[in-house]
């Protein structure tokens, strides 16, 4: 039998209490709900828990272009209205608002996926969870969809220094367009991405046609969705689909976007998943036994956000929570079921998903897939080393100031360290 998986966990408080601004439906604190499930099930003690570093400017100049890294490090809510050209260059604005420490909540989640990353390479764990990541829209020189840096590209990078192919999947109801804009032209990277699409659903990208280009054709996958597809619809796709893409594709490593936007009652999203049929995804990719990053998303009905990736951590773990949630900081946000299931008047939707249509997606999916006849073969050149830019001078510190919390936590955390102060900064704004 194969022994238990290792599971490391990535988690820093200051990533829940930076504020996007008001109606906006970007609300990071629903990360700091689900820490405090995850912490109040106990499954902190089944996992190792980290606090991620900061990527420095370079890592995430991996993949961005510098001159946007270095705008996003040096914008701030008061000098904005003096860029005004850059703004518009870089698609900041209303759905990408520049606020309080903006660069920093950018450098936790990306670092987050990246140090993800490098466990799985390093084989310190077989899965890494990043919930704080899964920022999925961002482009090489601009943001887009309330995403600012691309954490999976960069992870996958990291990635690929070790494997021949990682496979990228995305459950996230919207399209993983800046994941599969990135690795368009590459057969090193699939990408399979589960949306919905039609009805000018943002960002319009993600038709079945769009397969890859050059050397990277059919190695993007698309699996385009009406407004309220259910459970069983969706999971027997997706199984079915993951299946004949792991065992054409043989992937080294796959990474897992859990976007919780596709659940029943989002208040941006179109279908009628419960958190059962969502989770069913993540039990079923755990069981290729791959090296297996998995990151948050979308989603922004944010006690049911929680409740997902907090089963989703149990899944990952092969513990089953209990359906009444325990005493914990964020308690009253489960009001009035205090339960682990969405309420069942969120599932509302009329599937609009014929049994014809998702045949005639699948049928295509497959006869995509026949063109590949074997998975690529990559002549893997020597590893180059993690990138690791120290941000200070060892000897010329005060050696009772030298490290800074995050450089100090490469570090598994102490149980005192546990966060359980992080206050909701709009908890009034939940019905704007």
């Amino acid at each position: 039998m194969r022994p238990k998986d290792r599971i490391s966990y990535f988690y820093d408080g200051d990533v829940g209490s930076v504020y996007f601004g008001p109606n906006h439906p970007m609300k990071p604190h629903r990360l700091c709900m689900t820490h405090h499930l995850v912490l109040s099930y106990e499954l902190h003690n089944k996992m190792e828990v980290y606090r991620p570093h900061k990527a420095y400017p370079v890592e995430l100049a991996q993949f961005h272009s510098p001159d946007y890294v270095a705008f996003l490090h040096r914008i701030t809510p008061d000098t904005q209205h003096l860029f005004s050209n850059e703004l518009a260059k870089y698609n900041l604005g209303e759905d990408c608002p520049v606020f309080e420490n903006l660069f920093e909540f950018c450098q936790i989640y990306a670092g987050g996926t990246i140090d993800a990353a490098r466990r799985l390479n390093n084989k310190i764990c077989d899965i890494a969870i990043n919930w704080a990541g899964g920022l999925h829209h961002a482009k090489k020189c601009e943001a887009s969809g309330f995403c600012y840096i691309n954490d999976l590209v960069l992870g996958i990078l990291e990635l690929l220094k070790y494997h021949a192919r990682v496979l990228y999947i995305d459950i996230d109801v919207h399209h993983g367009d800046g994941v599969e804009e990135a690795f368009y032209f590459t057969d090193r990277v699939m990408t399979v991405s589960f949306h919905k699409f039609g009805d000018m659903f943002f960002p319009g990208t993600g038709d079945v046609k769009d397969i890859g280009g050059k050397e990277g054709k059919f190695y993007a996958i698309n699996v385009p969705f009406k407004d309220g597809i259910d459970d069983a619809s969706f999971t027997r796709l997706f199984k079915a689909i993951i299946a004949k893409v792991v065992e054409t594709y043989q992937p080294g490593a796959i990474v897992l976007q859990c976007g919780a936007d596709s659940l029943a009652g989002d208040r941006l999203g179109c279908f009628n998943l419960s958190i059962d049929g969502h989770s069913e995804c993540v039990r079923f990719v755990k069981k290729f036994n791959l090296p297996l990053l998995v990151t948050g998303g979308g989603g922004y009905t944010k006690e049911n956000v929680a409740r997902c990736w907090a089963v989703e951590t149990g899944v990952l773990l092969d513990t089953e929570l209990p359906n009444e949630i325990p005493e914990n900081e964020y308690i009253k946000y489960f009001a009035p079921d205090y339960s682990l299931k969405i309420p069942r008047g969120n599932i509302i939707l009329e599937n609009l998903n014929s049994k014809s249509y998702l045949s005639a997606i699948k049928m295509q999916v497959f006869e995509n897939l026949r063109n590949i006849q074997h998975a690529p073969s990559v002549q893997m050149q020597e590893v180059p080393p993690d990138f690791y830019i120290p941000d200070f001078d060892e000897d010329e510190q005060n050696p009772d100031e030298r490290m800074d919390q995050h450089t100090q936590d490469k570090q598994i955390q102490r149980d005192d360290e546990y966060y359980d102060g992080d206050n909701d900064n709009d908890q009034n704004m939940d019905d704007a």
